[in-house]
């Protein structure tokens, strides 16, 4: 087995240089069209796996309706708001899974010593693992929420911009809590079953009000899970500006991207090749 000289791995700072930093962006877009390139191979089967998820989706939508056909308050919450819930919360789900689809499988390739790929290539080598695929379902999640966007949200200029910033802290919420809990594996090996039962409860905890859960229960929805930083959005940033919670909110992200930056790279150098050859396309 070969050791990892994490002295060697090509790191963001190394990019700094305008030349440099165009040229990586120029990487990351190629993979961005490859992945999409791959996905719309199977054209048929592309639209079907995104449109099942928005019908998913909707099916929720449909149930909350139902709701609050009869009540039309939920703890302060009404209809708009949830439905903005979903919106952030999908899409924030949707635009990790399709622009950082590898984020969820990290622990494997940890685990089977996958990571030799990336690390042969001079690029950084985190970013080169999120990047390198996409979940063609997530496609579907990005729409719906555009589309309940449009049909519930508030379209001013203002509001756009409100939308635009929810949208991104639930994206870098879902991301780097993702890369967090699969970067377990450099310590704990396989971990890939508890990475997932980690990543399912803070995909679904977004989507329920932070109303409903008092108690121990929102503690943890603002510590151990970071969901409730999302699923607050639409009542602290959406509705009215609740600046403490939106600073807590940016913070909690700059957090989580700095811990899960910092997990990465160094969990690499305890990472032990599998001497694996094999080359990305």
């Amino acid at each position: 087995m070969l050791t990892v000289d994490s002295k060697r791995l090509p790191t963001i700072s190394e990019y700094g240089q305008p030349g440099k930093f165009k040229r990586l962006l120029r990487f990351v877009w190629a993979c961005w069209k490859l992945n999409l390139a791959g996905a719309m191979e199977f054209r048929l089967s592309f639209l079907l796996t995104a449109g099942m998820m928005i019908i998913n989706n909707v099916v929720w939508i449909v149930f909350w309706g139902i709701y609050f056909g009869r009540f039309h308050v939920l703890n302060g919450w009404e209809m708009q708001d949830v439905m903005m819930l979903w919106a952030v919360a999908a899409g924030g789900f949707g635009v990790m899974a399709t622009f950082f689809g590898n984020a969820t499988r990290i622990s494997n390739l940890i685990a089977t010593g996958q990571l030799d790929i990336y690390l042969t290539q001079p690029k950084p080598v985190l970013l080169h693992v999120l990047i390198s695929r996409m979940s063609v379902s997530a496609i579907g999640d990005v729409l719906f929420a555009l589309l309940i966007y449009a049909a519930f949200g508030d379209k001013s200029g203002l509001g756009l911009l409100k939308f635009t910033l929810a949208m991104v802290l639930s994206t870098l919420i879902f991301i780097f809590f993702t890369v967090i809990v699969n970067c377990l594996a450099f310590w704990l090996g396989s971990t890939e079953g508890l990475s997932l039962q980690l990543y399912n409860a803070l995909l679904t905890f977004t989507t329920y009000p932070t109303s409903i859960f008092k108690g121990l229960g929102k503690i943890v929805l603002f510590t151990v899970l970071p969901a409730g930083f999302i699923s607050y959005l639409p009542i602290g940033l959406l509705r009215e500006i609740d600046l403490p919670f939106i600073l807590a909110a940016i913070g909690i992200a700059l957090f989580l991207c700095v811990v899960a930056i910092s997990l990465f790279y160094g969990g690499l150098k305890r990472y032990s090749s599998g001497n694996m050859m094999g080359l990305r396309r």
